[in-house]
């Protein structure tokens, strides 16, 4: 398979905001289903895949330490999640206000530190991960609770990890693309690009399937 790594030169290539063709509006009308070409990873997999080449991120130097990611999973790496639909890398929103605090964004030009670090832990009796973010060290919850635009919204809030907090994760080796469905409600996560004000470009737990860039992602290894 071919790797989801690139450089640091590459990398910063990537990030340029050129928004990639825009492929068909998420649906939510129907129960999730395994997407066609797409294959489910499990722990050893993400490490194969994703280290065949051998090559990671290191964050800025320059970046504060309050903001570089301090510590290295211990069970499956530590990535960065860069949306495929506006070129944007993850980051964990910890200084927004409540209900919103933790509340995850792509929404940053490069990798800068652990605003945009989550270590993907893999739990083996359910086949599933779950992801931590460095910037505050809480585990990603999908808000099945909340209502309106919010709705299923993807939070760094919880302090252990449940069934909200539960991803299977799946990659596409053609597209060289990865794509998370929640185990919570079965739904892929997708990019609100469409989102206007504090929730532009927020990750929501809400389409059936695979359409194109909105649930797609592209993966990158952070090292210290």
């Amino acid at each position: 398979m071919t790797s989801a790594l690139l450089s640091l030169g590459a990398l910063l290539s990537a990030s340029v905001l050129a928004a990639p063709a825009a492929g068909a509006a998420p649906q939510s009308d129907r129960p999730a289903a395994v997407p066609a070409g797409w294959e489910t990873v499990d722990g050893a997999e993400l490490a194969r895949i994703t280290g065949s080449s051998g090559r990671t991120l290191a964050p800025s130097s320059r970046v504060p330490a309050d903001r570089r990611a301090a510590t290295q999973a211990d069970e499956s790496g530590t990535f960065a999640l860069q949306s495929i639909r506006n070129g944007r890398f993850t980051a964990t929103e910890k200084n927004y206000a409540a209900p919103n605090t933790g509340v995850l964004r792509a929404r940053s030009a490069a990798v800068t530190g652990a605003w945009e670090g989550f270590a993907f832990e893999w739990h083996e009796a359910t086949g599933t991960y779950a992801l931590k973010s460095l910037a505050n060290n809480r585990y990603v919850a999908v808000e099945g609770n909340y209502t309106g635009n919010s709705q299923n919204v993807l939070r760094a809030r919880s302090t252990a990890a449940g069934t909200w907090e539960r991803f299977t994760l799946y990659y596409n080796e053609d597209l060289d693309r990865w794509a998370l469905q929640s185990a919570l409600n079965g739904r892929f996560v997708a990019m609100e690009n469409s989102y206007t004000g504090s929730l532009q470009y927020a990750l929501r737990a809400r389409s059936v399937e695979v359409t194109g860039s909105w649930e797609q992602f592209a993966l990158f290894e952070i090292g210290s």
